[in-house]
């Protein structure tokens, strides 16, 4: 005759507490799980893509600037007219000549729609953030700012991607390898520099002519640029 097995008082009590630890257990782990397995994320994740942005400056060694949307810290040159910059994200004033006897913003502007990139992209147009007059085609020492400042876009006119992200182009009209810009185009120069420099921070040391950037005789070997930069105060 088999006999039967004992079933102990202990045994009664552990199996149900089992099963409900089991059952605990599964409604926890099992959400936690699919959402693994899932595209979607829970509400308090970040996403590896943002994690990377969060420590993007720091692998970089650029600092970002406070309250600005994060931008790449060297923009391409071809960027498109919707590429801005926040304000405050100006670091250099890039001085430049023309190079030519007369000029003006609208001249310059037909000039630099018809250039293109190696790759074949069109210019957006002017290169410069602000033009200054020699008296022809524009007045002496007249300022005006172009579409890249009144829409606070990229330049075109270093060369250099770094310098055409976060660098404000100044340009003078005239050839300053054959005569000196005018008194007028100085002093307004030295007024233009100067309140830039005062807005958005940037030291004398970084305001710079073309050809600290890129191989070039711009601005000129008869510009007096440290004059220009004697007029920053400084830090």
């Amino acid at each position: 005759m088999q006999s039967k097995p004992v079933t102990t008082a202990t045994q009664r009590t552990a199996s149900p507490l089992l099963r409900w630890l089991l059952g605990l257990l599964t409604l926890i782990w099992l959400p936690l799980l699919s959402t693994g397995l899932s595209e979607d994320q829970p509400s308090w994740m970040i996403s590896s893509q943002t994690a990377r942005a969060l420590f993007a400056d720091r692998s970089s060694g650029q600092r970002p600037s406070s309250g600005a949307v994060q931008k790449p810290a060297v923009a391409p040159q071809t960027a498109g007219p919707g590429w801005q910059l926040p304000d405050g994200t100006w670091q250099y004033l890039v001085i430049h000549h023309s190079g030519t006897q007369s000029g003006s913003v609208q001249s310059i502007h037909r000039q630099h729609q018809q250039r293109k990139e190696a790759d074949g992209t069109a210019w957006l147009g002017i290169a410069y953030h602000f033009v200054i007059g020699n008296g022809d085609g524009m007045g002496d020492g007249e300022v005006q700012a172009t579409f890249r400042w009144q829409q606070q876009l990229h330049g075109a006119h270093a060369g250099n991607a770094l310098y055409n992200a976060r660098g404000i182009g100044i340009c003078l009209i005239g050839n300053f390898e054959e005569t000196a810009p005018s008194n007028q185009q100085l002093d307004a120069l030295k007024k233009l520099v100067t309140q830039l420099a005062a807005r958005y921070q940037i030291p004398r040391r970084q305001v710079i002519g073309h050809s600290a950037v890129r191989s070039t005789q711009c601005p000129g070997r008869l510009f007096p640029l440290r004059k220009i930069q004697e007029a920053v105060p400084q830090a």
